[in-house]
């Protein structure tokens, strides 16, 4: 194997291979980035038996070859180097020069590498930026507690007569919902609960892609996949089911608010100063169209603030966690929230002001107060 490539376009392709390079790889092997020259193009493809990553870029070819060769080094010392990267593989080293660097860096064994999953066939298309926003949205409820692992997985549900595909997320504190009109998939309905940290990081390397293909898990694959113009990611679907949504979310309700995010998110964050760790903060929606932050306790600090809302159902006051509340505000795509309540103990429900119901729709519990 002997080549030449533009430093950025090697840059961009490790990147994008190295992300499913496990911490504690089982076996050597899988610390590995497999590099494939061929045809004017390099190839670069990484695998952990849960994720795999496969992406191309343009290369001068002198010599065909396949190597593999260590994923960090080699991602270390790719974003050193500037002007063009020359490859060569000599015996069982490879040979990297740059400028006036030069590396010579050990290969591991191609025959114990394992074969890349094959990603089936697309299901349908979406926008790239679009999806990668849904999953991003609804990856703020996502658990972090790997002994329920799948909690820490995002929910993908394909409705064919709707034309849908909905994305979910639960820690069981809250819960975040996300639908995309997918009216072009030609597949049956079908539920799977993708990894999210593998999902996320996917969707945010083809964030900038104008379309990426998807392919479900299905009866004859665990496979979830996602496409676009040259790269490609399998992630292998969690075991379980996550817990249904549509029950959780209420009907009707007593009370509803519209407040301005950033009013509201820069509240919450100075009156959660004066709290301990996850300790809740309290909101009084007023008839007078304030609404009252209150933390802290009475033996320690405490804070009070305030913020303008809209109102309709009579007052009420209602605890959350701020950890929660703040994520949710972030997770909106609007200027004001608008809440949605039953009562002070019931889960409430926070939207963008004036979204559809495909937007995305946040469920939050209420924290309960001594006294």
């Amino acid at each position: 194997m002997k080549l030449t490539i533009e430093q950025a376009h090697l840059a961009a392709a490790v990147g994008y291979a190295a992300r499913s390079l496990p911490a504690r790889p089982p076996v050597p092997v899988l610390a590995g980035i497999l590099l494939d020259a061929q045809e004017e193009r390099l190839r670069l493809s990484a695998f952990d038996y849960e994720v795999s990553a496969d992406t191309a870029v343009p290369a001068t070819v002198t010599e065909d070859g396949r190597a593999l060769v260590s994923g960090r080094l080699l991602s270390d010392i790719v974003g050193t180097v500037r002007g063009d990267v020359h490859l060569e593989l000599t015996g069982p080293r490879m040979v990297l020069k740059a400028g006036s660097a030069r590396f010579t860096l050990p290969t591991l064994p191609l025959e114990e590498y394992p074969a890349l999953p094959d990603p089936g066939a697309a299901a349908g298309t979406l926008a790239g930026p679009a999806f990668a926003d849904a999953v991003a949205q609804v990856a703020c409820a996502v658990s972090k507690e790997e002994s329920l692992p799948t909690l820490t997985g995002i929910g993908l549900r394909h409705d064919s007569e709707a034309g849908t595909l909905t994305l979910y997320a639960t820690d069981r504190y809250r819960f975040a919902v996300r639908t995309l009109a997918w009216k072009d998939a030609d597949l049956a309905d079908c539920t799977a609960v993708i990894p999210a940290k593998a999902l996320t990081d996917a969707t945010k390397a083809a964030a900038d892609e104008t379309t990426v293909d998807l392919a479900l898990p299905h009866a004859n694959s665990g496979l979830f996949s996602l496409r676009s113009e040259h790269h490609t990611t399998t992630i292998r679907a969690l075991e379980g089911e996550l817990p249904k949504y549509e029950t959780l979310f209420p009907d009707e309700f007593a009370h509803e608010a519209t407040v301005e995010i950033a009013a509201l998110k820069a509240a919450a964050q100075r009156v959660a100063l004066v709290s301990t760790r996850e300790a809740p903060i309290k909101l009084t929606f007023t008839a007078d169209s304030t609404l009252v932050l209150e933390g802290g306790s009475s033996d320690d600090a405490q804070a009070v603030d305030n913020v303008s809302t809209s109102l309709e159902g009579g007052e009420l006051s209602i605890a959350f966690n701020p950890s929660y509340l703040i994520d949710g505000l972030n997770a909106i795509d609007a200027e004001s929230v608008h809440f949605q309540f039953v009562s002070a103990t019931k889960p409430a429900v926070m939207r963008g002001a004036g979204s559809d119901d495909q937007a995305l729709r946040y469920l939050l519990m209420p924290v309960r107060l001594s006294g």
